[in-house]
């Protein structure tokens, strides 16, 4: 238990789930299902009772699951191999078959001579590939969308995150600014709430807090860092008004923002044992104080924490 400017933060650990491969590298929520990404393989728990419903894509030359995502009916997968697979779930057995693979054989060839620094935007209505866009010099590891007007920010191995503004007159996303704080390559991002506050995580072990200057729609600022992980940030999300943090150094760390402006870490969380490489809020926005969020490390293990926040009268 930890306590800070009269927030007192407790947490427990739910139970640990593992997967039926090693190395989990993306988990997603979506209907009171756990999605868990493990090499190529995606996993499916019941989060009502902890218990695995399904196991699919059996296609081992799709490589490691980078992400999953929803969209009504629609789940969709990207892979290693480049290639996006949409799946429907049966809702009676819970199980999932493969509807269909992006890009088509019609789209393969010229999509496949993209590199790894392009970022695809497609129409989850056709399934077409809408823009292809060189958007960094090196590899993307991560993208995050504002909910409230399509900014779309993308980070890369190159060390730079790049600000992307939605220009609904061309359909084309326009490069507004890019920043420039990590000394290493960037893994992570994660938006608060209203998309005023970007979190970035790297391997030089820091978070990068940035934030939309007053009257400005898209300029972000640098505003602090973040230290106490002692390996590179694997991945971060934001919860309510706490941010999370995985790290290699086999840790989940809990921050929230002071009456100071600034950004504390409120708990430490141990129970990996090896590297964190996603996490996924289970529950938000819960009237009594309390969220619940997933970990997952490259062993395969997954845990469930319930994080209980309580605000005490200061005397």
């Amino acid at each position: 238990m930890l306590s800070h400017e009269g927030t007192v933060i407790k947490h427990h650990r739910i139970t640990t789930l593992k997967t039926l491969n090693s190395h989990i590298s993306c988990l997603a929520v979506h209907d009171n299902l756990l999605y868990a990404g493990s090499t190529n393989t995606i996993n499916v728990f019941d989060l009502s009772n902890y218990t695995l419903v399904d196991a699919f894509n059996d296609d081992p030359t799709s490589g490691s699951t980078k992400s999953i995502a929803f969209n009504a009916t629609k789940i969709f997968t990207a892979h290693q191999d480049s290639k996006i697979r949409i799946w429907r779930q049966i809702a009676e057995s819970k199980k999932h078959h493969l509807v269909s693979t992006l890009p088509t054989v019609k789209d393969r060839f010229y999509r496949s001579l993209l590199p790894k620094n392009y970022v695809q935007i497609w129409n989850v209505s056709n399934h077409r590939c809408l823009k292809s866009v060189k958007a960094h010099e090196d590899a993307v590891n991560a993208i995050v969308v504002s909910r409230d007007n399509g900014t779309v920010y993308t980070a890369s191995a190159d060390g730079c995150i790049r600000v992307w503004e939605r220009n609904d007159g061309v359909r084309r996303q326009t490069l507004v600014t890019t920043l420039e704080k990590h000394k290493s390559t960037v893994n992570a991002l994660a938006l608060n709430g209203d998309g005023r506050v970007l979190f970035s995580g790297g391997c030089d072990r820091r978070i990068l807090v940035w934030e939309k200057e007053n009257g400005a729609n898209n300029s972000m600022v640098f505003t602090e860092a973040l230290w106490g992980h002692t390996g590179a940030i694997l991945c971060l999300i934001n919860v309510d008004d706490l941010l999370a943090s995985g790290s290699s150094d086999r840790t989940v760390r809990i921050w929230q923002r002071g009456k100071d402006s600034r950004y504390h870490c409120m708990v430490v969380m141990e129970a990996h044992e090896t590297p964190v490489k996603s996490l996924v809020a289970v529950s938000a926005g819960a009237s009594n104080g309390v969220v619940s969020v997933c970990s997952g490390s490259l062993d395969g293990e997954i845990k469930i924490w319930e994080i209980n926040i309580r605000t005490v009268p200061q005397i």
